[in-house]
């Protein structure tokens, strides 16, 4: 008895999504979570009070040293907000039923933006086919390739997406080729259970007739005794 390829298929990428999801969390509470912290400050002490022994000519004063403070990155909230947005946007995708997957497929179809070609390769990944998920992977590529700061803000979760995507494909790859050698097997398995029906057909045909019964030999005639 063989197990369904396709439920085990499905299984075993929901558990991969499921393993998405976890990651993307992960990484944005890690850019939450992450400041910008300040850089040293230098100060610079005042000059020793006079002792008596200071010259009469005033030396000319020292320019003050401004505190030096590590600017901030103007990209990283802009970043965190893409992100925590997008990760929202996965969660509500992540529990649309097929229909609903679709109807959003549809609706993102005509998306220019990165914002809406990533939401889109979402969408697609969730489907579970390998050509929705190829296209997925296209529209990655497409973020990735876009140097726009909306891009740029998405682009280290595309890059993490990317990399599930590519791991999807070779579970997938291993899946396709796992279902081909059960299938082999089934065919192989059927023929041998029809030559086995073949056979005990042609038994039950020559078991069904009883056997003709076997015909008794002539009696010999006996010969009358001559007259005396």
């Amino acid at each position: 008895m063989f197990l369904n390829p396709e439920t085990s298929a499905s299984h075993a990428l929901r558990r991969l999504r499921t393993g998405l999801l976890a990651a993307l969390t992960a990484t944005v509470l890690a850019a939450c979570s992450t400041t910008t912290a300040p850089g040293p400050v230098c100060q610079t002490e005042d000059e020793a009070p006079s002792t008596g022994t200071e010259p009469s000519v005033m030396a000319s004063p020292q320019p003050t040293t401004s505190p030096l403070v590590a600017p901030a990155s103007p990209a990283t909230p802009i970043t965190n907000q893409a992100v925590a947005r997008m990760l929202a946007y996965a969660e509500r995708v992540h529990l649309m039923s097929p229909t609903e997957l679709s109807q959003e497929a549809t609706r993102l179809d005509n998306g220019a933006s990165p914002t809406e070609q990533m939401q889109r390769s979402l969408v697609l990944s969730q489907m579970l086919q390998l050509p929705e998920l190829i296209r997925a992977q296209e529209l990655l590529a497409r973020v990735l390739a876009n140097n726009s700061m909306e891009a740029q803000s998405l682009h280290a979760l595309a890059r993490l997406l990317a990399a599930r995507y590519g791991e999807f494909r070779r579970l997938e790859d291993q899946l396709e080729k796992q279902t081909q050698q059960t299938r082999e097997v089934q065919r192989k398995l059927d023929q041998t259970n029809e030559r086995l029906e073949a056979l005990k057909a042609i038994e039950r045909s020559l078991t069904s007739h009883p056997p003709a019964p076997k015909s008794s030999p002539p009696a010999k005639r006996s010969n009358p005794s001559p007259a005396p």
